[in-house]
């Protein structure tokens, strides 16, 4: 692929800023400066830099964001900031977006991504996808809320009830449940159907993917091949 091109493919505008990037010399590719925008590279496993920063080529992104409160997974946000500014700009030129939403006020595992596809599987209720969230409830937990939980309960607006995959305790006020569906605020609305309350919410896995705990809150990493079939596996 020329190297206009892997510019324009990795978000760095369109291909008129990408020529002018490059004829600018401030592109590098392997340690050596390149000015030739139809120079061809070989893009498994490249990495080239830009104004000295680094950049490995992917033909399509895949990201894990810890998301923190407080961001809206919005492009336009409505009362709050944007998710997407918390990724390099590039990310947003080349159209990633959400694989599905978190509320405002709700962290954890976000993941993004411009490929279509994955995007489909990831939020599609057809394919069922597990995804295990820890809710800090106002009062104690009992059994009878998490059976009530694991039976199904009806929320407002549905025709049958919802019920989780597992819902266990793991302290006095902190709840596991683990969802398939991804309804609006589907998580606060099944707490408080069993006579509680969601005080905070985190989503802690979606499939097999588990939230790194060395990922802080508002930072973000590329998915690689083991993350992926991670992913799948769950």
């Amino acid at each position: 692929m020329d190297l206009e091109s892997i510019l324009f493919t990795q978000g760095f505008g369109a291909r008129r800023q990408c020529r002018a990037i490059i004829a600018d010399a401030r592109v590098a590719v392997n340690g050596a400066l390149c000015t030739d925008p139809d120079a061809p590279f070989d893009t498994d496993a490249l990495t080239f830099e830009v104004d000295g920063v680094a950049w490995r080529y992917h033909e399509h992104a895949y990201i894990l964001l810890n998301k923190p409160a407080g961001y809206e997974c919005s492009r336009e946000p409505q009362h709050h900031l944007s998710v997407f500014g918390l990724l390099p700009a590039q990310l947003a030129t080349r159209g990633v977006q959400c694989v599905g939403r978190l509320d405002q006020d709700t962290t954890g595992l976000l993941l993004l991504s411009d490929d279509g596809k994955f995007v489909h599987t990831y939020t599609s209720p057809k394919r069922k996808v597990p995804k295990v969230y820890l809710a800090t409830t106002k009062h104690p937990l009992d059994d009878a809320q998490l059976a009530a939980l694991r039976d199904g309960v009806l929320l407002h607006g549905e025709s049958k009830p919802i019920a989780a995959v597992a819902a266990h305790a793991r302290d006095e006020r902190l709840l596991e449940l683990t969802v398939l569906e991804g309804k609006y605020h589907q998580v606060k609305r099944m707490v408080a159907a069993v006579g509680n309350r969601c005080e905070a919410l985190h989503r802690e896995r979606v499939g097999g993917l588990a939230l790194p705990a060395s990922l802080e809150p508002g930072k973000w990493q590329w998915l690689d091949e083991a993350d992926l079939q991670a992913l799948r596996a769950g």
